[in-house]
């Protein structure tokens, strides 16, 4: 095992950017209002292991139904993109359907919110890029944060307000595009190579 700081710090701020938790807290509020309780943990747990188990078997699964792992980059560069002029404009592109029951902490917030395209392409690029071991690190502090944001969400909400919010929203969509233009370019030159 070789931990890098440098590396964990990279994918962790990657993988924040993509998740985008704090940006995500208006829809988490709003979630909480319709169905009274979100389960943080059970949210937090579920969407860490689907993205864990993605890291491991996202490629296999990708060859099995015979998808390229850059085709699949491209796809979710794409996705990324969006994501990213919804956070900069602040537009709505799709709208998930949300449920009304308990089931709210599993559908829609640990799939898709959470553990969604974005978060999932950007753990196939990121193992092209870095070592298994920090990739996982920087995804348990990455979930840990999830934690935390869910649980204090409207304490955070009061602390930044609405349009701290909105800053921070539109700063990680910047930097989503940029991830989003990156992860293109280096795989659609592999894909015409």
């Amino acid at each position: 095992m070789e931990f890098n700081l440098k590396h964990i710090f990279t994918a962790f701020m990657v993988l924040f950017a993509v998740i985008d938790i704090i940006g995500n807290i208006p829809i988490i509020i709003d979630l909480r209002k319709k169905v009274g309780h979100i389960q943080s943990e059970k949210a937090s747990i579920i969407a860490g292991i689907i993205m864990i188990i993605f890291l491991f078997v996202g490629e296999r699964l990708l060859n099995f139904i015979g998808v390229d792992v850059n085709s699949f980059a491209v796809a979710g560069a794409f996705i990324l993109f969006f994501i990213a002029l919804e956070m900069i404009l602040g537009i709505t592109l799709y709208k998930e359907e949300e449920s009304n029951s308990i089931t709210a902490s599993v559908f829609p917030l640990a799939f898709p919110l959470i553990a969604g395209p974005g978060s999932l392409t950007t753990l196939l690029s990121l193992r092209a890029e870095f070592k298994i071991e920090n990739i996982i690190v920087a995804l348990i502090i990455n979930v840990l944060v999830i934690y935390i944001v869910l649980k204090t969400s409207v304490k955070i909400e009061r602390i930044i307000g609405p349009n701290g919010i909105r800053i921070i929203r539109k700063v990680f969509g910047v930097i989503l595009l940029a991830i989003a233009v990156k992860l293109f370019t280096a795989n659609i030159k592999a894909l015409l190579a």
